[in-house]
């Protein structure tokens, strides 16, 4: 079973959000019902298949961002946290959005919602794409990155910041 992915205007933090069409700051949604097929041997989902979903998320979250002509590779899952197991017969849903964006590359994150009454997200990952030619060499991407940070409140700016940490460790 494919995931269901469907994209939504974006919450800027400050009371007002961004149609679904300006792409940069666009969410990606992601549905996936766990079937026992994804389970593990505790009944609840495989790290394998979390890690797989997670990947389909990104990628959806990091094309949207790139534009329609974007030729993106994954170039490392920067982080992926699982937090509370999911049994089988669960909805999950991952909600996507670029969070930096240099010449040639896209680092998105992922945020797991709440399952019921919880107020922690079931996971969060963040992965880096990059924007290649036909040889696969790096290329710039269509628009240039923001020079102006965007306050992108909650849950985005606790990844964003985890992101800066991650990303200048791995200089």
């Amino acid at each position: 079973m494919r995931p269901h992915i469907s994209y939504v205007a974006a919450d800027l933090g400050d009371g007002t959000s961004m149609a679904a069409s300006d792409s940069q700051h666009a969410e990606t949604l992601t549905h996936r019902l766990v079937l026992p097929r994804d389970a593990n041997h505790h009944g609840t989902l495989y790290a394998g298949t979390l890690l797989s979903l997670a990947l389909e998320a990104g990628y959806s979250t990091a094309y949207r961002a790139a534009g329609l002509d974007a030729n993106l590779v994954l170039k490392r899952v920067l982080d992926l946290r699982c937090y509370v197991p999911v049994p089988i017969g669960r909805v999950i849903q991952i909600r996507g959005r670029q969070i930096h964006r240099g010449s040639a590359q896209i680092v998105v994150a992922l945020w797991g919602t709440p399952l019921g009454d919880q107020t922690s997200p079931w996971m969060d990952g963040l992965m880096q794409f990059v924007h290649v030619d036909p040889d696969g060499s790096p290329e710039p991407l269509a628009d240039e990155p923001e020079e102006v940070a965007v306050d992108l409140g909650p849950p985005w700016s606790r990844l964003r910041d985890r992101t800066r940490k991650l990303l200048h460790l791995r200089r």
